[in-house]
C-alpha cells in the first residue's frame, strides 16, 4: 500500500506540475494604444538606426513584393543534424536540415510542452533554404506551390515545415495543436485557412514563422496575417500588450534615412525592421 500510494503521490504531483506550467498560458492577452512621452530621461537614450536595420530582425515581412536582403538571413543558422542537443523530442527528414538556433531553441521548448500534454509525433521536413536551393525547388513545384528564390520565408532561417510522422498535418494531432498553441511560445501560422486573400498563399498548416513575443500573441488575439500586422503597428505605432503577466511595449519608428530613436537604457529590448519602411522597438518591462 505504501509502495502504490507513494506512485499516486509521484502521478498526481506531476499532473499538476503539468497543469500549472499549461495554466501559465492561459492568461488572456491584453493589449492597449499608448501616447509615447518624448522626453529623454535617466530610463531612456537616443540610439543612431541606419537604413540597413529595416532589413534585419525577427518581424521582416516577406513575400512577392517585399523580398529577403542580403543582411535580412539570420547569422545564427546551424545544421540541426550536427547539433542533437537542439532536435530532443521530434525528428528530422534528412541531415540537411538547417535553422537559426535562437529559433531551434524556441520550438524544443514548445516540443517539449506538446509532448507533456501528449503529443509527441513531430518532425521538421524543412528550415532554411538558401537562395540556389530555393530557386531549385521553385523551378520543380512551380508558383502554385513555392516562391521564387529570395521571397521566401525560408531564406531567413525564422520559417519552418513540420510535419507528423503519423498523417497530413491538416489532419494530425500534431497539427491542431500547433494551430491552437504555436503563439505561446513566438511562432505564428503563417499562411492560415482564412487568410488566404491576404498573403496569397495556399493554407498550409504546416509552415509556422518565428516572430517572437508578444508579437505571436497580439497576432493570435486579433487574428491577422503578419502582413496585416506590420500594417496594424504601422498606424497605431505605440502599443502596450500584457501576455502571461508580462508587460511588453512595442513601438515602431519609420526610418528614411539615419535616423535617431528612442530606447530604453536598463531594460530588456529588442529592434527588428519590417523589411518595408521603419523598425519596431519591443520592450520587456522589468
Amino acid at each position: 500500500m505504501k509502495k502504490w500510494g507513494f506512485l499516486l503521490l509521484v502521478a498526481v504531483s506531476i499532473g499538476i506540475a503539468v497543469e500549472n506550467r499549461l495554466d501559465f498560458f492561459n492568461d488572456k492577452v491584453e493589449i492597449k494604444h499608448f501616447v509615447p512621452d518624448h522626453k529623454l530621461d535617466e530610463s531612456t537614450e537616443l540610439v543612431e538606426i541606419g537604413k540597413e536595420l529595416v532589413y534585419q530582425g525577427n518581424l521582416l515581412l516577406v513575400n512577392n513584393e517585399h523580398p529577403v536582403h542580403k543582411e535580412s538571413i539570420k547569422s545564427d543558422v546551424v545544421n540541426l543534424f550536427q547539433h542533437r542537443e537542439l532536435t530532443e523530442g521530434y525528428g528530422l527528414l534528412d541531415n540537411e536540415i538547417y535553422l537559426s538556433e535562437e529559433v531551434a531553441h524556441a520550438f524544443s521548448e514548445m516540443i517539449d510542452t506538446a509532448g507533456e500534454e501528449g503529443v509527441r509525433h513531430f518532425s521538421i521536413n524543412s528550415g532554411f533554404r538558401d537562395f540556389d536551393e530555393q530557386n531549385v525547388l521553385y523551378q520543380q513545384m512551380g508558383s502554385s506551390l513555392a516562391l521564387p528564390a529570395g521571397h521566401s520565408e525560408h531564406n531567413l532561417g525564422l520559417s519552418l515545415d513540420v510535419g507528423s510522422t503519423q498523417m497530413k498535418m491538416s489532419e494530425a494531432l500534431e497539427g491542431k495543436w500547433i494551430e491552437k498553441n504555436a503563439w505561446k511560445f513566438g511562432f505564428i501560422l503563417r499562411y492560415p485557412k482564412d487568410k488566404t486573400h491576404v498573403t496569397g498563399i495556399q493554407y498550409e498548416p504546416w509552415h509556422i514563422r518565428y516572430v517572437g513575443l508578444p508579437h505571436s500573441a497580439i497576432i493570435q488575439e486579433k487574428n491577422l496575417a503578419l502582413e496585416e500586422y506590420i500594417d496594424y503597428l504601422r498606424v497605431e505605432k505605440n502599443l502596450t500588450a500584457i501576455v502571461n503577466e508580462e508587460e511588453y511595449t512595442v513601438t515602431y519608428y519609420p526610418i528614411e534615412a539615419n535616423s535617431s530613436i528612442q530606447v530604453p537604457e536598463n531594460s530588456k529590448y529588442e529592434i527588428s525592421g519590417n523589411n518595408i519602411d521603419g523598425v519596431i522597438v519591443t520592450e520587456k518591462k522589468s
